[in-house]
């Protein structure tokens, strides 16, 4: 699977987008073949866990009755040419397995070729980072209770099968998950309201939960495994840190506020009346839409695509007596940077503006030559 049409086929991604998208959960069975349960096989999943050195106490989990297994009771200390470090422990991990606990990988979108291919596109389709991780779990033995997540989730079942309870209720937009206790898990039976759905999913199946969505998972017999992706979007939140550094150099936004006392709070309304028709303005300028789009293309993964033993050549450029043409962000941003060098090579500028399309730079820098601006040396 390498596009979000495959992912979701049958489903168009326009039906998605209308109906479901950070909407409603969408449960899309298996087409014959279970094609999508190929993303990930036993043998795979065991290869990559036998690479023990990758793993740590925060990339590899162990979860049992909805809590988290201390790390102290599957991890070692174990010698490395760099001396000792705290690994997972196979033994103890299978030991707790034995026993009916839940094993988690975090963060391997980038470990195996069959995941990583989906990355891009779920990056670019939804603006956001985009991780994955792979639940194995056991029958009758919950890993997580009733929870929310506070990102997209596209559930992928690759082996056994699993029982998702979805509930009626959903969290208002949450950024931040409150912390594992019994008060919480309290908490969260009494917010996530009445079962709305149960829904069984096998090889193949795909099931889609917006973000804050209250729901539980079980494995029913035998053993279960599944890749979920995680999509995490911007939001005006992170929009609003990135204000401080637009708005330093409106005076309006570095003087002093007023004494609340003085004229019984009307000056101090009056400026802040002031700087809230600033920031309206900038709310509904194309800097703004600028600086947005360039936080978005951040989140969004680049493939790697080495190519090795192939090394690309060089392209060198240094400043030229032209003016350069006048750019829109991001790609401005990227073009001041170069002519602020006394020479650069395209790949390394490529290399640095990452969150801009490749294609883009490519043409602003050939645009930039044709006026002068820049000359191949």
């Amino acid at each position: 699977m390498r596009t979000l049409d495959d992912l979701l086929a049958p489903i168009t991604p326009e039906v998605f987008h209308a109906d479901h998208d950070d909407r409603k959960p969408l449960h899309i069975p298996a087409a014959p073949g279970a094609p999508k349960a190929a993303l990930l096989d036993w043998d795979r999943f065991n290869a990559l866990l036998d690479q023990t050195s990758i793993w740590t106490t925060q990339n590899l989990k162990v979860v049992f009755n909805g809590q988290r297994v201390p790390p102290r009771q599957y991890c070692h200390e174990a010698a490395t040419g760099a001396g000792p470090v705290t690994r997972p422990s196979p033994a103890k991990v299978k030991l707790m397995l034995a026993q009916g606990a839940s094993l988690i990988l975090d963060e391997v979108q980038d470990l195996i070729p069959s995941i990583r291919s989906m990355t891009p596109a779920l990056g670019q389709a939804f603006a956001g980072q985009v991780s994955a991780n792979l639940y194995c779990s056991f029958g009758g033995v919950q890993a997580f209770g009733t929870h929310y997540d506070t990102h997209h989730v596209f559930a992928v079942q690759c082996a056994g099968e699993k029982v998702w309870t979805l509930y009626r209720n959903r969290a208002d937009a949450p950024v931040s998950f409150p912390v594992d206790s019994p008060e919480t898990r309290a908490w969260l039976a009494e917010q996530r309201g009445e079962v709305m759905e149960q829904i069984t999913l096998r090889p193949g199946d795909v099931l889609y939960l917006p973000r804050g969505w209250y729901h539980e998972a079980l494995a029913t017999e035998g053993a279960s495994l599944h890749v979920t992706y995680s999509i995490t979007p911007a939001t005006g939140l992170d929009l609003m840190k990135r204000v401080e550094t637009i708005v330093k150099d409106d005076p309006v936004f570095r003087h002093f506020l007023r004494p609340a006392a003085m004229g019984d709070g009307a000056v101090l309304r009056a400026q802040l009346a002031e700087i809230g028709r600033r920031l309206q303005a900038l709310a509904t300028s194309d800097l703004m839409l600028e600086e947005a789009s360039v936080m978005q293309g951040r989140l969004v993964p680049a493939e790697p695509g080495y190519g090795l033993p192939e090394r690309p050549p060089l392209t060198i450029y240094a400043r030229g007596l032209a003016a350069a043409p006048a750019f829109s962000r991001p790609v401005a941003i990227a073009l001041v940077w170069a002519l602020e060098q006394p020479r650069f090579a395209l790949e390394d500028l490529i290399a640095q503006f990452d969150f801009v399309p490749e294609a883009e730079l490519r043409a602003a820098v050939a645009a930039a030559e044709a006026a002068g601006a820049i000359i191949r040396v």
